[in-house]
């Protein structure tokens, strides 16, 4: 009779989110590993002049920008957040992006651009709101910021909730209710000392992490480990 000796599966899977954000499950086995967020550095990019000046120019602002998130009502919406950001009395850097937001012209209190790379950008802002995708909530919260989210779809809420979890974030807004005075709260509740002293230890946590340098290692021990043909006698 042959011998069915077991091999050592090669296969693995890999999240490439933080455990302080979502922790690794117990029932979940070695063969499975929470790397930490992969974040791509973006080291030739600087501050367009204007976007340096607006910056300069007053308190930090908050961040609004919906990433790829396609636009059913972009003067709307962009309408809801100049009138939030209005009566909150903050300063607002708006990303036109994927046209979920309108492009409007930038003054004193707001200014707009296209997009910019989250790692070198967000950590000149006061907070952020978005659409919770997962790559950009990662990026708020390495931020150190506190980070407002308004699901489009897919696995937004659920990022969405978790912010609000931990503390990091107001209660996700509807995208189909939202009235001005939600996006105001929403904005000064992000002034909050203890949100903001939370968001900041998280983002030191995940800035600590290497999630790459993970990912590579768990990637390198799978391939290292003795295989068997999987039949013999």
């Amino acid at each position: 009779m042959p011998d069915r000796r077991k091999a050592s599966p090669l296969a693995g899977t890999l999240y490439a989110y933080s455990s302080h954000v979502l922790p690794k499950p117990s029932d979940w086995g070695s063969d499975i590993i929470v790397t930490g967020y992969w974040f791509l550095e973006t080291k030739d990019w600087s501050l367009p002049d204007t976007l340096a000046q607006f910056l300069a120019a007053g308190e930090p602002p908050v961040y609004v920008g919906f990433g790829s998130m396609p636009g059913s009502s972009p003067e709307r919406l962009t309408g809801l957040v100049l009138e939030g950001l209005r009566r909150a009395g903050k300063r607002g850097l708006l990303a036109t992006a994927g046209g979920a937001l309108a492009t409007s012209a930038s003054n004193e209190y707001v200014h707009v651009i296209a997009e910019a790379p989250h790692d070198r950008l967000l950590p000149f802002v006061s907070a952020t709101l978005h659409h919770g995708g997962a790559g950009t909530t990662g990026a708020a919260l390495r931020a150190g910021r506190p980070t407002a989210i308004c699901p489009f779809i897919g696995d937004q809420p659920f990022w969405a909730r978790r912010a609000n979890a931990l503390g990091v974030g107001p209660k996700p807004l509807d995208k189909r209710t939202m009235t001005v005075d939600d996006l105001a709260s929403a904005f000064m509740a992000m002034d909050n000392p203890a949100m903001r002293s939370r968001a900041a230890e998280l983002g030191a946590a995940i800035r600590a992490e290497k999630g790459v340098e993970q990912a590579v290692g768990f990637i390198n021990d799978r391939l290292s480990e003795p295989r068997t043909t999987g039949i013999g006698r």
